[in-house]
């Protein structure tokens, strides 16, 4: 029996993540060197140890750049484009649902929640969750399970009885790991990635109703 739906949040609550790519590709460009989205996509859903977009141009390119000032540059140009983007669709519709239904509804980011919690206001969603889970809280983010394994004790759950909703290669990777039926809803960037196995995968959710969503998982 399903108890509780875990969200990711960066690129699939809302779509952080085209917006994060754009912008350090244009910047790169401005630099001559193009960055691939299979090279950007590293740091998706984890965080920057295996490739750090802010400090790339210097460790590999040997671009003579003030990160500080780089780094600025990049986190305002991202703002500018997210002041246009809001929850994705069909994410409200599975909140309210899945609050209306009795289920604990859990967050598990490798995001900061300093990070998230500037975007839970802003889109008035904060109080669907029952648990947030973030890089604050474990020692390992995505692709490890932990984040995951911590929101299934937060909620006081086992793990077939939780859905994970994820957007990229890590964040499914670590749900599938945790043991949680995994969603994939992918967005512009992440349908463009190579997945592994074991999750269901649907293009949007927008005409699909929470009953649906647990149909996939139950039937």
């Amino acid at each position: 029996m399903i108890k509780a739906i875990i969200f990711d949040f960066d690129g699939t609550i809302i779509d952080t993540e085209t917006a994060w790519y754009t912008v350090f590709r244009d910047a790169y460009a401005q630099y001559g060197v193009d960055l691939s989205l299979a090279t950007y996509a590293k740091c998706l859903g984890t965080n920057l140890q295996e490739f750090n977009p802010y400090t790339y141009l210097v460790t590999h390119h040997h671009i003579e750049l003030d990160v500080e000032a780089f780094q600025t540059s990049i986190q305002q140009s991202h703002a500018q484009l997210m002041a246009k983007e809001t929850v994705r669709p069909g994410i409200l519709m599975w909140l309210q649902q899945a609050r209306e239904a009795g289920l604990q509804i859990g967050l598990a980011s490798s995001s900061s929640r300093q990070w998230i919690d500037q975007y839970v206001d802003t889109l008035g969603i904060r109080d669907f969750f029952d648990c947030y889970c973030t890089a604050d809280t474990v020692t390992n983010v995505k692709p490890d399970p932990e984040l995951y394994l911590q929101a299934l004790e937060q909620l006081g759950i086992k793990a077939n009885e939780a859905i994970a909703i994820e957007d990229s290669p890590n964040g499914a990777q670590a749900a599938v790991a945790a043991g949680l039926y995994t969603l994939v809803i992918p967005n512009a960037i992440t349908k463009q990635l190579p997945f592994d196995t074991g999750h269901q995968t649907l293009e949007t959710i927008a005409q699909y109703d929470l009953q649906d969503l647990l149909a996939v998982f139950i039937s």
